[in-house]
Formats: structure tokens, C-alpha cells, sequence
């Protein structure tokens, strides 16, 4: 059993914040205006001459008059479309700079530095796609100044990473990583990639990278710990969560990480002072609120789990979970009428779980409801032979493939 897909994605975003932060400069640091690609006259245009100067004091507004009146006077020229661009991206205007730098591109494709605007545009717009089609033609240009590469190569991968396309992030943050030894937020962002991908071979190489960077890389260990939980190594997991606490107790997630490991392998009492130690340090973590509710429920103390349930559904209502659990704990509690309204709306979440069909028939065999208790019963006798079927099929797919080893994982706790 892998860690909740939640807790990447919260990885996910500080990293592409971080990473982010680094690649691109302030607003004013956007790549230089494209220059024509034919050169200029020996007798430079006063116009353009006055332009430039305002555009180098900052006076955005009277530059961008004058570019205007230059591009009105020389439509087929470029030159005034590229700079109107990057006076619209310093003021955050980029739908308006992408729309300018895809004018002087039309006039010349070739126009330096051009296509690296439109690109850093696009990506500060959050068209992603876009960013990652254009920063793939600037990595591949010829004669490209080597820091004007890398950091084509890094927003290359972020564009994807941001996507959610991290088998095509991979290679471009590999490539750039080898060319910049110290980037943490670089190899943790490639590691993720690997991890989502399930390279997790991967995952582990760049790990040991990211320790010569910071041997007590809290969020390395963590993706250490779940590349190792994929592997079924479930010691080695928790070892790494543990690192990653000591590292850092405070970083959000670390306590539920080896929490939800020690609950998916039983170990129901080191998981709760895991779990207490997350809402510790966020008392809305909903997450851990609903597994320790579950956690109590394992160990039948019902009234805890009762009061970490209620928490967990006033933060959320949508994890069929906790509605399974509430179901449980008011069933054991004597509160029939609420334990049948917990485990249908289990069932609306959820209509495959067979525990909360089963729990049903057995309550409304109880409650003397005997039709309603014989459909619970048939339905969820159906669905173990439909789990049981699937199951054959996989051993049977598994043996007509013997160098195929399937990995081990954790069985999780059984109600």
C-alpha cells in the first residue's frame, strides 16, 4: 500500500513553486528583446534609438508609444512587436506579450531570443502546453548562450512536471541537473518525476544525489521512503520516514507519511502518536484525523474513534472511509439508525466496498428487516466472487509469466 496521492501533490506544488522561484528571474529580468534577424543600418532609426532609451529608464508607457508608432511607420519589421512584447510581460500583461511576440514570429521565425519570450510568457501565464512546445524548439537551437540552455532545459521540465507529464519531464531535468551539481529543488523535483512514473530505481539514484547536496534533506527522505514502499521494502520505508522526521519534525506531511506506513503494516500503536504528532502541527489535517479514527476503530476503542471521525467528516464528507468507520462505531455503540445512514452513504461513495454491504445485511438482519438484509447478503457474497475472480486472473497471468515477479505489498486492515 503506496502513500495517498495528496501527499505528492503537496510535494508537488513547493516543489514546482521552489524550482520555479529559482529558473525565472523578477519581471524585469525577462529575456532581452529580440533583436531582427537582418542587421541594422550603419545610421541606427532616431526613432528606435529614443525608444530603446526609454525602455532602458523604465519608462514603459512612452516606450511603448513609440514602438507602436515605429511598428506603424514598418509593419513587416519585428523588432517593435518583440520590444511591445516584453513591455507587456514586465507589467504581468502576457496574454497581450504573447500575442505581440506570435506577431514578430510570423514576420521571422528566426528572430533571436524571440521564441525564449514567448515561451517564458506563456509559462508565466500558465499555459503550460504551450511553454513546453515552444521551450522544446529553444533547447535544440543552434549557437544558444549555455545559462540561456539550461534554463530553456529546466522550464522545459517544469512546463511538464506542471502538467502532470512526468515521464516527459524526466530527461530534461536529468540534463540540466548534471549541469548545476548544487540545485536541490531541481533534483527533488526530478526525483518526484521518477516517483509518479514508477522509475523508482530512479527515485533512489537521484536520492543519494540529493544527499551530497544536504544530507538532512527531510523531503528526500520521504522520497526515499516511498520508492522503497513501492518496492515492498516496508522496513526500509519506515526507516526513511523516520529520518524524515528527525530531519524535520515540522514539514507538513512527514508525521502521516510514517503514520499511514505503520497503520498499512498494523502497527496501530506506533501510528497513533505518528498521527497526533501531524495534527500537532496542523490540527485540520483531515487525513490524519480520518486514519486515526480508523486506527481506534482497529483497536475497538470506539469513543476516540468516534470524536476523530466526527472531526474528519466536518472537514470532509467525500472519503468513503470515514463514513465505512462511522457506520462501524455507531453500530458497535447500540446507534443503529445512524450506523445505516453512514454505511449507505458508504455505499453512494463507494458502491463496491463489500464490508459496508456486508456490515448492512448483518444490521438489518438485526433490526428484523429481512428483505433488505437478504439484498445486502447477495450483493456482497457478488462482489467477493467478482474479487475472488480477479484475483485468479492475476495469479494466473502472473504464472504464465514467471520472470515476472509481482511485488509485495501491505495488506490494508480489514474491517
Amino acid at each position: 500500500m503506496t502513500i495517498q496521492p495528496f501527499f505528492r501533490r503537496t510535494m508537488k506544488s513547493f516543489l514546482f513553486l521552489a524550482l520555479v522561484a529559482i529558473s525565472i528571474p523578477a519581471a524585469h529580468a525577462q529575456a532581452t528583446a529580440a533583436h531582427p534577424a537582418h542587421p541594422r543600418p550603419k545610421q541606427p532609426n532616431p526613432q528606435v534609438l529614443a525608444a530603446i532609451q526609454l525602455e532602458q529608464q523604465g519608462r514603459n508607457a512612452e516606450a511603448e508609444q513609440a514602438w507602436k508608432a515605429i511598428s506603424k511607420a514598418a509593419p513587416s519589421n519585428p523588432e517593435p512587436y518583440a520590444h511591445l512584447g516584453l513591455l507587456a510581460a514586465r507589467e504581468s500583461r502576457f496574454d497581450e506579450a504573447i500575442a505581440l511576440y506570435g506577431k514578430a514570429l510570423k514576420i521571422n521565425p528566426t528572430t533571436p531570443g524571440l521564441r525564449t519570450n514567448l515561451a517564458l510568457a506563456e509559462f508565466k501565464a500558465g499555459k503550460l502546453k504551450e511553454a513546453a512546445a515552444d521551450f522544446a524548439i529553444v533547447v535544440k537551437q543552434p549557437n544558444l548562450p549555455p545559462a540561456e540552455q539550461q534554463r530553456a532545459r529546466i522550464l522545459l521540465g517544469m512546463a511538464h512536471y506542471g502538467l502532470g507529464e512526468y515521464k516527459e519531464a524526466i530527461e530534461p531535468l536529468r540534463e540540466a541537473a548534471k549541469l548545476d551539481p548544487s540545485n536541490l529543488p531541481m533534483r527533488l523535483s526530478l526525483a518526484q518525476s521518477c516517483l509518479w512514473t514508477r522509475q523508482l530505481d530512479c527515485v533512489l539514484d537521484t536520492y543519494k544525489e540529493i544527499l551530497l547536496i544536504n544530507p538532512d534533506s527531510a523531503e528526500a527522505d520521504m522520497l526515499a521512503g516511498e520508492a522503497l514502499d513501492e518496492k515492498g521494502d516496508n522496513a526500509g520505508a519506515v526507516a526513511q520516514f523516520q529520518a524524515a522526521v528527525k530531519a524535520d519534525p515540522k514539514l507538513p506531511n512527514v508525521h502521516f507519511g510514517l503514520a499511514y506506513l505503520l497503520w498499512a503494516q498494523k502497527r496501530y500503536e506506533e501510528a497513533i502518536p505518528e498521527f497526533g504528532a501531524e495534527l500537532a502541527n496542523d490540527s485540520t489535517h483531515a487525513q490524519s484525523l480520518l486514519y486515526l479514527g480508523d486506527t481506534y476503530v482497529q483497536l475497538e476503542q470506539y469513543d476516540k474513534a468516534r470524536e476523530s471521525l466526527e472531526h474528519s467528516l466536518k472537514l470532509s464528507d467525500k472519503e468513503p472511509l470515514v463514513h465505512l468507520d462511522l457506520g462501524i462505531v455507531y453500530q458497535e455503540t447500540g446507534n443503529r439508525d445512524a450506523a445505516v445512514a453512514e454505511l449507505m452513504k458508504t455505499i453512494e461513495l463507494a458502491p463496491d466496498e463489500v464490508n459496508a454491504h456486508f456490515r448492512l445485511a448483518r444490521l438489518y438482519q438485526a433490526m428484523g428487516r429481512k428483505d433488505e438484509a437478504k439484498a445486502e447478503f447477495a450483493k456482497a457474497s457478488s462482489l467477493n466472487k467478482k474479487a475472488d475472480k480477479a484475483l485468479y486472473e492475476r495469479i494466473s497471468e502472473a504464472n504464465a509469466k514467471p520472470s515476472q515477479t509481482p511485488v509485495a505489498t501491505p495488506t490494508p486492515p480489514q474491517h
